[in-house]
């Protein structure tokens, strides 16, 4: 039987052991999911509300546990971990607080005779694939108002963090959720694309690479299925001649380096008007050499290793491809004394003399670097913004809210922050353009993607 190993990034042991589904597993699931979601559609939204409640307070009464996992499965330091969980919380609660008012018929006026609704009806059954950067963030979007919405889940996790889809499923086990409505499958990929074209699946939520929401497009296709991708990002952020500067340095920095470079909406490339170029750059470094590289469990580390040896070197050959072509780097990586070549432990890395020639200004990173280019103002910034093929966030600094919203205005991204980075508000639509995605999860709009709409149209007087 096919195995699935999670090899932990702090130390290159076995942490976790799971078998496979096989086609007779799968092909149960499926009948399962089918067979309660014709059930749990009539559970009225209050009834799943309070399942939902209570599953999000049995996932959060377990902390500890959950973050010690995470540690170990993706490389998250420990001191970091339960932030996570209480994202998780944060985001879980609020689509279901808003789940009864986003759900609720759309009435139109009367007309003499006639009485007209519109309702949201589930799609059926949904398959939710998740990565291993932020593996309870990132299917919390989907997950969460899929069921209340009155969906069916199969829940997907990458084989780096088998334990988050069974931790989510076990706390709505405990909230007595019936039995069925949401599972976990362990899967290969090339089950994972079968599974896709499963007649019983009417939705696909991926969350991951740009090649990965590809191969979900082509397996749905034909199909007039509704799909969401959440994929790649090389997010900018342009600091402003009017800006704070230390907050701009304090919260760009955190923004780039947090979860070791390995976030969606990570910023990647920085963009400074020239007037605080050097200043910037100069305390940039100086935060930066203040990281400690370490193993994720020890409390002390602010800098994890990366999720696999691999995607480390791809990053070392980034910079040393960039370096190569004219960029300055400004980090000794023999000052942090775990990065070698061949090794998950990358140092941190800042790079100037960049431009856009250079692979680390346009393709994707997914780890401890960033590019920081100087501009001559606001319209240069933002051409280099919108020179690119991603557009998951990005970030402006400035004190000048009005001329920074003129200027978000013009930026091609889902979502564009001001004088922040790097977070998620649950309130919002969480959306990307061009080879970031499609579709939307998180906000009421989130809902508007897990229900189709059905007309009432009433003769009450024939």
């Amino acid at each position: 039987m096919s195995k699935l190993q999670c090899i932990s990034p702090i130390d290159g042991s076995l942490y976790v052991e799971r078998h496979l589904a096989s086609n007779p597993e799968i092909q149960a699931a499926l009948a399962k999911a089918e067979q309660a979601q014709a059930l749990w559609k009539r559970t009225p939204v209050a009834e799943r509300v309070a399942i939902g409640r209570r599953a999000i307070a049995a996932f959060a009464a377990k902390e500890d546990q959950l973050a010690e996992e995470l540690c170990w499965m993706m490389g998250r330091p420990i001191r970091y971990a339960a932030g996570e969980i209480r994202g998780f919380v944060e985001r879980a609660s609020h689509m279901v607080d808003i789940a009864e008012s986003a759900l609720a018929d759309i009435r139109l006026p009367d007309k003499p005779g006639f009485s007209r609704l519109i309702r949201r009806e589930p799609l059926g059954v949904a398959l939710v694939v998740a990565p291993w950067n932020y593996p309870y963030l990132t299917a919390v979007n989907a997950v969460l108002p899929a069921l209340m919405a009155g969906n069916a889940v199969l829940l997907k996790h990458s084989a780096q963090t088998p334990l988050c889809a069974e931790r989510m499923v076990e706390a709505f086990v405990e909230a007595e959720l019936p039995d069925g409505v949401f599972q976990y499958l362990h899967l290969s990929h090339a089950d994972t694309e079968q599974l896709i074209q499963a007649p019983t699946i009417q939705h696909v939520a991926f969350t991951g690479s740009v090649a990965g929401g590809a191969m979900v497009e082509r397996a749905a296709a034909g199909r007039f299925i509704s799909v969401g991708l959440e994929l790649g990002g090389k997010d900018p952020a342009y600091v402003r001649a009017d800006a704070d500067l230390a907050h701009a340095v304090a919260t760009s920095i955190d923004g780039a380096f947090f979860n070791s470079g390995q976030s969606c909406c990570g910023i990647e490339r920085i963009y400074v008007h020239e007037s605080l170029f050097d200043a910037f750059v100069e305390q940039a470094v100086a935060l930066v050499r203040q990281y400690k590289l370490g193993r994720s469990d020890d409390p002390d580390t602010t800098l994890g290793p990366l999720v696999r040896a691999e995607a480390a070197d791809f990053v070392r050959r980034q910079i040393n491809e960039a370096v190569a072509q004219g960029a300055t780097a400004h980090i000794d990586p023999a000052s942090f004394a775990l990065d070698r070549p061949g090794s998950a432990y990358l140092a941190p890395q800042v790079l100037t003399d960049v431009y856009h020639g250079m692979r680390v200004m346009t393709e994707e990173s997914f780890g401890p670097v960033v590019g920081i280019q100087k501009v001559k103002d606001d319209e240069e910034a933002v051409a280099l913004m919108n020179d690119s093929e991603f557009g998951l966030t990005a970030a402006i600094f400035s004190r000048d809210a009005e001329a920074a919203l003129a200027l978000a205005e013009r930026v091609e991204a889902g979502t564009v922050f001001l004088n922040r980075c790097d977070y998620l508000d649950p309130a919002l639509a969480w959306s990307g353009v061009k080879h970031s995605g499609r579709g939307c999860s998180l906000s009421s709009l989130g809902y508007e993607h897990l229900t189709r709409p059905k007309s009432f149209h009433l003769k009450t007087k024939p």
